[in-house]
């Protein structure tokens, strides 16, 4: 348990229970794309496992969602999202910001030595 966490993480989010991606109620992805779902669902369990409360979520979300320069649109809400858990997890000292560069750089390398309809893999990352 997180040291600065005093309250007990609540019980695992149904989300990440199901291997299906939830839907709207008129049958419309809440995602956009499946990274969201992944981002989403790596913040959840993050806060499940007492890493953070979810005001602290809150706080770093907002922090990123109202930086100079994002979309008024909110079609970058997602890239929002992953900034504010990149920060956390490297204030927290889960991961530096070096280790996370070099990993968003494997998984690009990954992606691009994927063919198209295959499930990227880190272990394709040519230089892994």
């Amino acid at each position: 348990m997180n040291p600065h966490r005093s309250t007990p993480a609540p019980a695992r989010s149904p989300l990440l229970a199901s291997a299906e991606l939830p839907k709207s109620r008129e049958g419309d992805p809440v995602f956009a794309e499946p990274w969201q779902a992944v981002a989403f669902a790596m913040t959840v369990r993050l806060h499940e496992q007492g890493v953070f409360s979810w005001s602290e979520w809150a706080e770093a979300l907002s922090a990123e969602l109202y930086k100079p320069g994002r979309r008024a649109d909110g079609s970058d809400y997602y890239d929002c999202w992953v900034a504010a858990l990149s920060r956390l997890v490297t204030e927290l000292s889960l991961a530096s910001g070096p280790e996370l560069e070099a990993l968003a750089g494997s998984w690009q390398r990954a992606a691009e030595a994927t063919p198209h309809g295959t499930p990227i893999a880190l272990a394709n990352d040519p230089l892994r």
